[in-house]
C-alpha cells in the first residue's frame, strides 16, 4: 500500500492519541503555547497547500537522534501527507554527560542545525520541537536527570522553534512501547484496513527493551499484571495492548548486569570478567559516564554454552511471558536487535530480513565458538548475541519458529516510537 495512503490516517491519529490519553493516567501533562495558524483553517482556499513540520528527538542510553518531519495538506478538508523524515544521531546520548550537563546541551545544538537545515525559516516560529528521553536518563538519580533535562530546555528556548513546558521530558516506558506499536503499525498499514489484524513490536534499546502486541486470547488479558495492559480507542473500537518496557533489561544494561557491573562499587580496580568475552580480551569500558575494566578469563573456557548460563541469570525470573507468544503472530523487531543481526551476518544492513528466533540462536552459537573471528566487529558481539537469543527464548517464551520481520525502516521512515510521539504531540498542542 503507498505510504502516502497510509499517511492520510495522521489525523486521524492524532484522534487516536486523544483517546489513548484520556485512557492512560500517563499523559496528565500542561501544554500551552499559542498555536495559532500552525494548521490551515477550514477556511483556507482549496487551492493553497500547506507544509507544516515537527521536530522529534529521541534521547536514548547511548545516542541522542533528531526526526524532523515533514507533512503536506493540500486541502483543508482532507487530511495531511507525510512528505519525508530527515533523520540524524550523534553518540553517545545524553547520559553520557550527566556530570557535564553543558556537553550533553551542546549535542543538541549540533542536532538543532540539521532541524534548520531542514524547516525554512519562515517556519521555524510555528514548528514544534520536542525532546523525549528513555532509560538513560530514567536509570540516573534524579537530580543528574533533571540537570540534562533542564540544560536541554534552555537550549531549546534559545532557538528559533516552537517550545512550550511540556517540550522536554522523560519518556514513560509505557509510552515507548504503546507508540512504536502505532507507529510500525501505521506504517504497514494495519490500522488502515480496520482489521484486528496487527503486528507485535520488539524494541531493544541499550536501557531498556519494550514488547508490545495486540492480544488475541483473552487468556493473555486475564493473566497478565494489570499495569501491563494499555486500553484506548482507535476507529470506533477499543483496543487491548500487552505492552510492558524492562528497564535494566536493554543490550548495554544487560552487558553490565552480565558481567556483575550493574550498581557496583570499587570499579576504580575490580576487573569483570565473563566467558561471553574473548580470552585474551581486556579493555576499559564506558557506559553512562562511568568507565569499567572488562576482561575475558584467561585461564578459564569461553563459548556458547557457558555465556548463556551467565546471560541468563540477567533473564530468569525477571521477563514476563505472556500466554499467547508460543503462536503464529509476526513481530517487527528493531533497534539493536537489528544492529546485532547485521553485524553477525544474519541480515543484509540495506534490506533487512526475515528470520526465526533459532536462527539468532544458530548465529550466537557460530559467533562465540569463533570469538577470534569476530572480534574485529565487537569483542560483545558474542554476549549480545547470547543475550538477544536468550531474551526471545527464556524471557518472552517465543519458538524457536516465531518469525521476526527485522526492519530499521518501513517506507522509508524509522521504526521507533518518533513519529507515533509526533502524532500524540500535535493532537495535544490542538493541531487538527
Amino acid at each position: 500500500m503507498p505510504l502516502q495512503t497510509l499517511l492520510l490516517l495522521l489525523v486521524s491519529l492524532w484522534a487516536l492519541a486523544g483517546n489513548f490519553r484520556a485512557e492512560a493516567a500517563y499523559y496528565n501533562r500542561d501544554y500551552s503555547a499559542n498555536t495559532e495558524n500552525l494548521l490551515p483553517s477550514v477556511s483556507r482556499p482549496a487551492n493553497l497547500s500547506r507544509t507544516f513540520y515537527g521536530i522529534m528527538f529521541d534521547a536514548g542510553s547511548t545516542g541522542t537522534r533528531i526526526h524532523v518531519y515533514t507533512f503536506l495538506q493540500k486541502d483543508p478538508a482532507e487530511l495531511p501527507i507525510l512528505e519525508n523524515e530527515m533523520f540524524h544521531a550523534v553518540k553517545p546520548g545524553l547520559s553520557a554527560y550527566a556530570d557535564k550537563p553543558e556537553m550533553g546541551g551542546d549535542t543538541i545544538r549540533q542536532l538543532l542545525k540539521v532541524a534548520k537545515k531542514t524547516v525554512p525559516r519562515s517556519e521555524w516560529k510555528k514548528t514544534p520541537v520536542v525532546l523525549k528521553a528513555t532509560a538513560g536518563l530514567r536509570l540516573l538519580p534524579e537530580e543528574k536527570a533533571k540537570a540534562l533535562l533542564n540544560e536541554v530546555q534552555d537550549v531549546f528556548d534559545e532557538s528559533p522553534f516552537l517550545v512550550t513546558n511540556s517540550s522536554v521530558s522523560i519518556m514513560n516506558g509505557t509510552n515507548e512501547g504503546v507508540l512504536a506499536w502505532v507507529t510500525v503499525n501505521f506504517l504497514t498499514g494495519h490500522l488502515y484496513t480496520h482489521t484486528r489484524k496487527t503486528v507485535g513490536i520488539l524494541d531493544l534499546g541499550g536501557g531498556s527493551t519494550q514488547i508490545t502486541f495486540l492480544p488475541k486470547s483473552k487468556k493473555t488479558v486475564y493473566s497478565a499484571p494489570p499495569s501491563y495492559i494499555a486500553r484506548f480507542n482507535m476507529f470506533n473500537s477499543t483496543y487491548e495492548l500487552y505492552t510492558h518496557s524492562y528497564l535494566g533489561n536493554g543490550l548495554i544494561a544487560a552487558r553490565l548486569a552480565t558481567l556483575g557491573a550493574l550498581g557496583a562499587d570499587g570499579l576504580e580496580w575490580k576487573v569483570f570478567t565473563s566467558s561471553c568475552l574473548p580470552k585474551k580480551f581486556r579493555e576499559e569500558w564506558t557506559f553512562g559516564g562511568i568507565t569499567y575494566k572488562v576482561s575475558g578469563i584467561p585461564d578459564g573456557y569461553a563459548g556458547y554454552k557457558l555465556c548463556y548460563y551467565e546471560v541468563m541469570r540477567v533473564i530468569k525470573g525477571i521477563v514476563h511471558q505472556p500466554y499467547e507468544v508460543k503462536g503464529s503472530s509476526i513481530f517487527y523487531a528493531f533497534s539493536y536487535y537489528f544492529d546485532r543481526a547485521v553485524e553477525s551476518g544474519l541480515i543484509d544492513g540495506t534490506r533487512g530480513g526475515i528470520v526465526e528466533v533459532r536462527d539468532f540462536k544458530k548465529r550466537a552459537k557460530e559467533v562465540c565458538n569463533k570469538m577470534t573471528k569476530y572480534r574485529p566487529i565487537s569483542p560483545f558481539l558474542c554476549m549480545d548475541m547470547t543475550y538477544i537469543t536468550c531474551l526471545l527464548k527464556e524471557g518472552f517464551g517465543f519458538k524457536d519458529n516465531t518469525v521476526l520481520q527485522l526492519a530499521k525502516k518501513v517506507n522509508n521512515v524509522e521504526t521507533s516510537w518518533a513519529l507515533g510521539a509526533t502524532f500524540d504531540y500535535f493532537h495535544n498542542l490542538n493541531i487538527h
